[in-house]
């Protein structure tokens, strides 16, 4: 008994700096086999899913040994839920001494929260490349809708703005604003602008390049 527990302490170096490697998330159990009933003989960051010294396994059988991808005395990246509804990704590797029986178990558990809350934001934040081709046909769909907003908003603001007796300044201000807000990235709002204002065409854009050079 003192040979398997010395060779199950040896293993503790690399709990430890297994711990250490991936941050307070993950949680290193050993095992002790040969004592089922109260297992645990060493943890670190085991407040991840509580394990304590003393207690006994709990995915041993029904979860890794049962499992179809279950070789070589290791399982890989099972998960299970926590009784806080935390999801746990873990990997258990069997221990075996000079003999080949089984007297451990090196279990790594990693609190997955943080990363599936993200992995969520991330799915919801980027588009795939489909996705990206949908939302610009429904744009190209949507033009015309657009386009009557902007126009709602040209008659707005020039609605608010104009009087009888408007001079000329006044009008450069207010296609100042306009071109601030975007308004003659457009098509056809030049020609709205100046039709609504009692101007022509060149007019406007006389009025936008002496913006321009004023502002340069």
């Amino acid at each position: 008994m003192e040979e398997i527990k010395k060779l199950l302490e040896s293993f503790i170096p690399i709990a430890k700096s297994t711990a250490k490697m991936f941050g307070s998330n993950c949680e290193v159990v050993i095992h002790d086999l040969t004592n089922p009933q109260a297992s645990v003989m060493f943890t670190v960051n085991n407040h991840v899913t509580g394990r304590e010294i003393g207690q006994s396994f709990d995915h041993l059988v029904k979860t890794v040994l049962q499992s179809k991808d279950f070789k070589e005395d290791y399982l890989a990246g099972y998960t299970f839920v926590t009784a806080d509804l935390r999801t746990i990704r873990s990997s258990t590797s069997l221990i075996r001494d000079s003999k080949q029986k089984v007297i451990g178990a090196f279990c790594i558990n990693f609190d997955v929260e943080a990363l599936n809350q993200m992995q969520q934001f991330m799915n919801t934040f980027l588009s795939t490349h489909d996705e990206v081709q949908d939302n610009v046909k429904k744009s190209d769909n949507d033009i015309g809708n657009v386009e009557g907003i902007v126009d709602q908003l040209i008659q707005q603001i020039i609605q608010n703005s104009v009087h009888p007796v408007m001079k000329r300044h006044e009008k450069i201000e207010l296609i100042r604003f306009m071109d601030e807000k975007g308004i003659f990235l457009m098509k056809g709002s030049v020609e709205k602008v100046a039709s609504l204002l009692g101007i022509s065409k060149v007019t406007v854009y006389s009025y936008l390049d002496e913006i321009k050079n004023k502002s340069s």
